[in-house]
């Protein structure tokens, strides 16, 4: 407590040195915190964003992750149904698991019949409504919310395509889609690749009427059924919906999961790409992998199949986030040498001023231990105050954003959210940067301590 007493002491008796220091302390760690909350947001937006797209773990043929985006329908899953049915019966599985759907994912080429103009289009069919539930998920309490699926309550011939699609195939007045710029021409050319006449006889034949009533929303696709022959519908555009990466939102079709089987299997037994598995908690992918793990085993005599976690299926989600904490790791090593640099330099003042109190200690017996003793208290002092004043400021600046509602648009998303930076309720940052900034300041306490502590007793006296 002498020891504590006699820091604090020194501290107050120069108060405008000390207040420096702790100024320059307090704004760096500030300055950690609250790029830690920024990144730390980011990384909560893009990992929301992919689990209400396509949830925590998808159950897969074992090789379609790899060959499966150039024929999608050779690594079908046969007796779906039975698989989901087995989920819902384990009951642990039950208690972590929100949604369970199956989706198909199929290559083709759409066009605009009227306009005479198509493009080869990568699709999805799901089930809309399983859709919209995932897209309520939010285990992070987020202020941004994700639109709702156009596809639900629609018709089985409605269809959503990428803002892109809709562009080319020259449906943007019909959706009345905004900032959608048109061709310089009206000809074929200008707006994508002219409809092959076989298509447009496949197209004529199937949507006559269509085509008569001039229903501007009328697109035709073409996929390759099970068997290698073509088939074509007519589907009715209800939205575009802008799907945040123009390589997707280029060739982006969704429509209703019994529509593309009905095309891609016809009468044989309807087979899917995919089963998505949304969780309630993230962290809980490694014990419903687990439970899966003899379910999947079950299933996979006649068959592969494999559990694809989000992150392996997204890995420019991982590559964001490794990115984000290295320039963390960075600002935090930046910050930490000018915090080093500030304390070593206010102690190393002090040492100077103090030479004569320093000998007047050690005459009176005060070891050298006890001198090292001294200055590392008062540096480590400066660390805590300082450290602490930076936590109450990230907090009070991290609240005053959060109240502004600046909107931006963070990776992965198209709308504008409210700019968020978390510092409330991030424990492991706060912790981890308070205790490393306060360590950076012992560390700093320590050579100038060292110098005082190896002073002689006669020349600190005769130090004027």
């Amino acid at each position: 407590m002498m020891t504590f007493n006699l820091a604090l002491r020194n501290l107050l008796r120069n108060r405008r040195r000390s207040l420096a220091t702790l100024v320059a302390m307090s704004i760096g760690c500030a300055a950690i915190l609250l790029f830690g909350g920024f990144s730390g947001n980011i990384n909560y937006e893009m990992h929301t964003r992919i689990v209400q797209r396509g949830g925590h773990l998808q159950i897969q043929h074992r090789d379609f992750y790899l060959y499966g985006s150039g024929n999608p329908t050779a690594y079908g899953i046969d007796d779906y149904g039975a698989i989901l049915h087995a989920i819902d019966a384990d009951p642990e599985l039950r208690k972590m698991v929100t949604v369970a759907t199956p989706s198909l994912q199929f290559g083709g080429i759409a066009g605009n019949y009227a306009a005479s103009v198509s493009r080869t289009v990568i699709g999805t069919g799901f089930v809309a409504g399983d859709v919209n539930r995932m897209r309520l998920w939010n285990d992070f309490a987020l202020r941004s919310k994700a639109p709702v699926s156009a596809l639900e309550g629609t018709g089985p011939d409605a269809a959503v395509v990428g803002v892109g699609v809709a562009r080319v195939l020259q449906l943007c007045d019909a959706l009345k889609i905004e900032r959608c710029p048109k061709p310089e021409t009206e000809r074929s050319e200008g707006g994508g690749k002219a409809l092959p006449d076989d298509i447009a006889q496949l197209s004529a034949l199937e949507t006559p009427s269509a085509s008569a009533a001039g229903n501007l929303r009328r697109i035709e696709v073409l996929v390759v059924n099970s068997k290698g022959a073509p088939n074509v519908t007519s589907l009715e555009v209800v939205r575009a919906e802008d799907q945040g990466v123009k390589e997707l939102d280029e060739v982006s079709v969704s429509m209703h999961l019994e529509k593309i089987q009905q095309l891609v299997y016809g009468k044989s037994a309807p087979k899917v790409t995919s089963i998505i598995l949304q969780l309630r908690h993230s962290d809980q992918v490694p014990e419903a992998v687990s439970r899966l793990k003899p379910i999947l085993d079950r299933f996979s005599t006649s068959q592969p199949l494999a559990v694809q976690d989000f992150r392996d299926l997204n890995p420019f989600f991982v590559q964001t986030v490794q990115m984000f904490d290295t320039i963390f790791g960075f600002v935090f090593i930046l910050i930490g040498a000018i915090v080093l640099f500030t304390v070593s330099n206010t102690m190393n003042t002090a040492v100077v001023e103090r030479t004569v109190e320093i000998g007047t200690l050690r005459a009176i017996g005060l070891r050298r231990s006890g001198i090292r003793r001294l200055f590392v208290t008062e540096g480590t002092l400066l660390g805590v105050f300082g450290a602490l004043l930076g936590v109450v400021l990230a907090f009070l600046v991290s609240w005053m954003v959060n109240r502004m509602h600046i909107p931006w648009v963070p990776p992965s998303t198209v709308e504008p959210v409210p700019l968020t930076i978390l510092v409330a309720g991030e424990t492991r940052m706060i912790v981890g940067t308070t205790l490393g900034l306060i360590c950076i300041a012992i560390a700093s306490a320590w050579w100038p301590s060292y110098r005082a502590a190896q002073m002689k007793v006669v020349d600190a006296l005769r130090h004027v």
